[in-house]
């Protein structure tokens, strides 16, 4: 059994397997095992023993009016594990739409006015982020690849802001000492990301009239924070 879980949230089974991939890659760690929410109900026993969970992106959205019964599911799920973490019986960094969830979860607001498209985006440290021992060494800019379509509206009471940018305020957030949010994709090379497109070409991400000049330009990018974001989260908890 490995120290590290990555938790899936991805329908496409392809777009999962290359997120896994990265994962592994980015933290460091030969092997990071694998639990998909989507496969059915979390059984929390799953969780025990590891020390760091790391939560992938997906194309649910937490404001999303009409939702399916296994998305109320893993959202209900993406809970259990936050307040874990909350708790300090595990340390989770959760990406894309679960920052959502736990944004929420914390009473925030989350809405669809600072959506970012598929690209990489520079975001500036905090001051608490410059403290921070995941986030501090990495300042006080750093590029990271971004796609989402909400975002958190403000900083949720008990969270404390890590990194932002002007296009999208709340980037970064932690709460407690063993919880960390982000709204960016921390785990994907340019390679990854530029392949993870495929799955998502028609989704409202980018125009899909564009598709290859955008991952031109993905391809182009100079991105290596986001994974060192992601080593320094398992040296330290895992």
């Amino acid at each position: 059994m490995a120290s590290l879980l990555y938790v899936s949230v991805r329908p496409e089974t392809g777009a999962a397997d290359a997120e896994h991939a990265s994962f592994r890659r980015a933290l460091g760690a030969d092997v990071v095992d694998r639990l998909d929410l989507l496969d059915g109900p979390l059984i929390e026993s799953r969780l025990d023993g590891y020390r760091g969970l790391v939560v992938g992106g997906s194309p649910f959205n937490v404001s999303d009016t009409a939702k399916s019964a296994v998305q109320r599911r893993v959202e209900a799920d993406l809970e259990i594990i936050a307040r874990r973490a909350i708790d300090g019986r595990v340390a989770a960094f959760f990406t894309c739409f679960s920052i959502g969830v736990v944004t929420r979860m914390l009473g925030g607001d989350v809405g669809t006015g600072s959506p970012e498209a598929a690209s990489a985006a520079v975001i500036r440290t905090t001051p608490e982020g410059d403290a921070d021992p995941i986030f501090g060494p990495s300042g006080p800019a750093l590029t990271v690849f971004t796609g989402h379509k909400e975002s958190a509206v403000a900083v949720p009471d008990g969270a404390t802001l890590l990194a932002t940018n002007d296009a999208c305020p709340v980037q970064a957030y932690r709460v407690g000492t063993h919880l960390y949010a982000a709204q960016f994709h921390p785990e994907p090379t340019p390679r990854d990301f530029a392949d993870r497109m495929t799955f998502y070409r028609t989704t409202g991400y980018f125009d899909p009239e564009e598709f290859d000049l955008v991952q031109g330009q993905v391809l182009a990018a100079s991105v290596t924070e986001g994974a060192a974001l992601l080593r320094r989260f398992a040296q330290r908890f895992a």
